[in-house]
């Protein structure tokens, strides 16, 4: 889950942060539009910079090839292809010029609390891109050109019972979305079917990550053996329980390396290490680079 920023001259002119903005005239909470509508706006070439949205992104490759980056980490997409990246995550686009497709931005409060625990919106750790396929991947057409046919049609209905049918055919769009019957891509692929004790366990992690890196203490907090949070959650996403809690503080790391220009003795001490050495030591065995280095891969990649 994202902090909230302790200054906002921290992280200025490094990854800015972007806020839902409607289009004129229009409903806010969501938008439905599609990548050619994308590349003719005046900021599109913003997006190839590194940029933290506060709400979702749903995009359906239709044809061509497409990069995307979602916290430092690349997906190439194929036709068919569904991106979900979610609010708080550092993300930018590759090259738009040969992609095509259809692109839904909302906010997480648009949708109803119900839809929103079941398509588990809030699942920080869910997988960047899924590959539904055959009858799946129908119906995951059908329910976006539905949405994007009625975002399209403003006008038709009085307002409020038009946001109320973009409300519901975005629940079901996002509902096929979570649960496809299809390949999901990276570390979390398995969330959608872990049991409880995964659940609770990286719950316990998102909010316990700054004060404890040790798997005796959620294990006790939560009631289990430290051999059973293990199990679960190399079961629902393919890491022991450590490694899940040691590559938690790296995202937050980058996150914050990427952000600012906090020097990593206030990094060290924002995420629970006793100094600036332990946090290098244990972020380059972890990252492959020094903290002063992967800020500076990072900004000379944007």
């Amino acid at each position: 889950m994202v902090k909230k920023r302790q200054d906002p001259r921290e992280d200025a002119g490094v990854i800015r942060a972007v806020p839902f903005a409607a289009p004129a005239g229009r409903p806010a909470g969501v938008e439905v539009l599609t990548l050619a509508e994308l590349r003719e706006r005046a900021e599109a070439c913003r997006l190839a910079a590194p940029h933290r949205p506060d709400f979702h992104h749903l995009l359906l490759l239709d044809r061509g090839r497409l990069v995307h980056c979602v916290d430092f980490r690349e997906h190439p997409l194929a036709p068919g292809d569904l991106l979900w990246s979610r609010p708080g995550q550092v993300q930018h686009f590759g090259d738009l010029a040969e992609a095509e497709g259809r692109l839904v931005l909302f906010e997480s409060g648009f949708l109803d609390p119900a839809t929103a625990a079941a398509a588990r919106i809030e699942d920080w750790y869910g997988p960047a891109v899924r590959r539904p396929r055959g009858a799946a991947a129908r119906a995951l057409d059908e329910a976006l050109g539905q949405l994007h046919r009625e975002f399209s049609a403003l006008g038709g209905l009085p307002l409020e019972v038009h946001l109320e049918v973009l409300r519901h055919l975005l629940a079901v769009l996002v509902l096929r979305a979570a649960h496809p019957d299809g390949v999901a891509d990276g570390p979390g692929a398995a969330a959608c079917e872990a049991g409880e004790t995964y659940l609770r366990f990286r719950d316990a992690v998102e909010r316990g990550f700054t004060r404890s890196r040790r798997v005796a203490d959620y294990a006790r907090a939560l009631g289990y053996a430290p051999r059973t949070l293990s199990r679960a959650t190399e079961a629902a996403a393919g890491v022991g329980a450590k490694e899940f809690i040691d590559r938690r503080v790296v995202l937050e790391a980058k996150r914050l390396l990427a952000h600012g220009d906090q020097p990593a003795a206030r990094i060290a001490d924002r995420l629970g290490f006793a100094d600036a050495t332990n946090f290098t030591k244990f972020f380059q065995r972890q990252a492959g680079l020094t903290p002063i280095a992967f800020r500076a891969a990072v900004r000379g990649g944007s």
